[in-house]
């Protein structure tokens, strides 16, 4: 196996077996032939780049419900209020 990332090669790989829809491994195998790479690979970035933004939303997720606690301006804290539902509840 080659992999770029040379971080990949120090951690512990753990086998894990997972069903993809059928439309979804079409894609994956189709990322796999034009980056020259494994599907397994693939499925790995895809993994890590989820994991990375969901970690990212409920970074600013905080980030807003902390400037809720400590604004004051009432127009603002309804902005603040309207953006956390819409990440909370969606639109």
């Amino acid at each position: 196996m080659v992999y770029s990332d040379p971080m990949s090669i120090a951690e512990k790989l753990v086998r894990q077996s997972v069903s993809l829809p059928a439309r979804v491994a079409r894609q994956v195998k189709s990322l796999a032939k034009t980056s020259n790479t494994s599907a397994n690979r693939i499925i790995v970035d895809l993994i890590e780049s989820g994991i990375e933004a969901r970690e990212q939303e409920r970074k600013r997720f905080f980030e807003l419900a902390d400037r809720l606690a400590h604004s004051r301006d009432a127009e603002d804290q309804k902005r603040l209020k309207a953006e956390l539902a819409r990440m909370t509840f969606g639109e």
